[in-house]
């Protein structure tokens, strides 16, 4: 579907029906941060297949959250003010870790 000055045009095909078919919210997601392995198949019969892990130091925000933080600057900023508001003791601590 998409939506054009606040009008949704539908276009999905008809013979993608899901009526009926419950999808499950998140089903695959911790599989999927743990890593994950895509096959391409070749038009020459071969297959390609390439493993996925999350980056050193990625870290997945919820979605509730990503409402707020949408980009890494915006995180970045924000955990800079709360680093920057406790107490020196835990700060010295937190950056040995």
């Amino acid at each position: 579907m998409k939506t054009t000055n606040a009008k949704t045009v539908d276009t999905m095909k008809k013979e993608y029906d899901f009526t009926g078919v419950a999808g499950v919210r998140g089903k695959y997601h911790k599989a999927y941060r743990k890593g994950h392995t895509v096959t391409v198949h070749n038009e020459d019969g071969t297959a390609t297949v390439q493993y996925f892990t999350q980056e050193d130091g990625a870290v997945m925000l919820e979605p509730d959250v990503r409402k707020y933080f949408s980009t890494p600057e915006s995180v970045n900023k924000a955990l800079r003010m709360l680093i920057s508001v406790l107490p020196e003791k835990n700060r010295k601590m937190e950056a040995a870790h």
